[in-house]
């Protein structure tokens, strides 16, 4: 499993509000989370891609992300422009990536 700057992420996720419906779990790419009986569950935080996609989903807005403002936003963006990030194994976001 690919694992971003954990330290750094923005996702947060309220599981007292969580109603079930299992969204987050479908629509996330990286299997951050996955349903435990009748309610989601956080299992994968350090794959969370910061992507938002688990937030725009969910009906009772019991998960926050701040997508494009960390390491894996940066990571992405040079992945696909070619330009270098000063995110890399080891390092953290305090260098400036994802600004």
């Amino acid at each position: 499993m690919m694992r971003y700057f954990s330290s750094h992420l923005s996702l947060a996720f309220n599981a007292t509000a969580c109603v079930g419906c299992g969204l987050c779990a479908k629509v996330c790419p990286h299997a951050v989370f996955q349903m435990k009986g009748n309610r989601a569950a956080l299992v994968a935080r350090d794959a969370c891609m910061e992507c938002g996609a688990c937030a725009l989903n969910c009906p009772v807005d019991a998960i926050s992300v701040t997508s494009g403002v960390g390491c894996a936003e940066a990571i992405i963006n040079g992945l696909l422009t070619g330009k270098e990030t000063c995110c890399g194994e080891g390092e953290c976001c305090s260098n400036g990536c994802g600004d």
